[in-house]
């Protein structure tokens, strides 16, 4: 990648040419990277007012980037840079123990509750920039995203060739993803999926929030009772489509929010299932697998002991909770009736 300056060009504006190392790229997650310090909100504004350009035309903040484009930058603001420290020996040494395979193409790691996928929004060091940090003569690249809260498998790749390959594997919808969440209540089947789409908004802070709208992107989920708790079931939940919060708001939607989601789920619910330990969304990327040039891939990740140990409580002090449970009941039911009763599929 190079800048080129060119004489006719407003002051500050730079015309950068895209190399092979952002080809396929979202241009907004570029910007973030090319314009370090500038706020998220002004990157989307300056997108948004059309100011930044490729080969000359206007961009959407999903427009993909293409080797040899001439990506036009505005002057922006850079915030003053504060001096920040380093991530710590131990939060690089943690991240290297959770490394769960890796080849010339990928490494994949068990991702910790609280780690964020990347820093931004006020988070520093982000699993990306503690990978970077324990491997600073490497090229890794993050190929896919989990919500911090949410434990399990995350991919990075360390070629051009296996991020672009996975990402378009990703967009085709060939890669299995599979996770372990605990939905409050008693579905009344064992199996069966939610079909509904889903729009994403990004509130003024900058906070993503999704919700079922006609309006938005086709959303597929498909449900499995693993185990029956007092108050909840374990679920296995395979995603048919990957949006943004699509599992926890597919299950608040069906009238049966994760334990734990501070954001869709029931503050009474999950105020009782902390008094029994629960300090997180109960979410946990547990497998994705692929096929990528004649090649199957397959990684896994235990549940972690938080929430094992948090289930065995609940199955001997569950009924401890119940009568808030069927307290809320009423009030599930009547947001399932004001949403639109789902129709469930076996």
């Amino acid at each position: 990648m190079q800048t080129v300056t060119s004489p006719d060009a407003p002051h500050g504006v730079r015309q950068v040419e895209i190399g092979p190392e952002r080809d396929g790229q979202r241009i907004d997650n570029a910007l973030m990277t090319l314009l370090k310090g500038v706020p998220k909100s002004m990157i989307y504004r300056i997108l948004r007012t059309g100011q930044v350009r490729v080969n000359g035309k206007r961009a959407k903040p999903d427009t993909r980037l293409a080797a040899g484009d001439m990506l036009r930058i505005p002057p922006v603001r850079v915030a003053e840079k504060v001096e920040t420290k380093g991530p710590s020996a131990g939060m690089v040494s943690a991240i290297t123990d959770s490394i769960i395979f890796e080849d010339k193409h990928f490494l994949a790691i068990d991702k910790a509750t609280g780690i964020a996928s990347h820093g931004g929004s006020g988070v520093s060091h982000g699993a990306i920039e503690l990978l970077r940090a324990a491997r600073p003569n490497e090229h890794i690249e993050l190929v896919h995203r989990l919500d911090r809260d949410t434990s399990g498998v995350l991919v990075f790749a360390k070629t051009r060739a296996g991020l672009t390959g996975l990402q378009a594997a990703i967009r085709d919808g060939s890669v299995v993803k599979q996770y372990l969440c605990l939905m409050v209540g008693h579905p009344n089947k064992a199996k069966f999926s939610v079909n509904a789409p889903l729009l994403k908004s990004v509130l003024q802070g900058g906070e993503r929030m999704v919700r079922v709208s006609d309006n938005g992107k086709p959303s597929l989920t498909f449900f499995q009772e693993m185990e029956q708790y007092p108050g909840g079931r374990l679920m296995q939940a395979t995603l048919g489509t990957g949006r943004t919060h699509q599992i926890r708001v597919h299950a608040a939607h069906i009238g049966h929010p994760l334990a734990g989601d501070p954001k869709y789920g029931d503050k009474e619910i999950n105020k009782g299932m902390k008094e029994l330990g629960l300090n997180r969304l109960f979410l946990h990327a547990s497998h994705m697998s692929f096929e990528l040039d004649g090649r199957s891939y397959s990684f896994s990740a235990p549940m972690p002991d938080d929430l094992k140990d948090f289930l065995d409580v609940l199955a001997v002090k569950g009924n401890k909770i119940r009568r808030l449970l069927e307290k809320a009941r009423a009030h599930l039911e009547r947001t399932q009736q004001m949403a639109g009763k789902p129709t469930f599929h076996q």
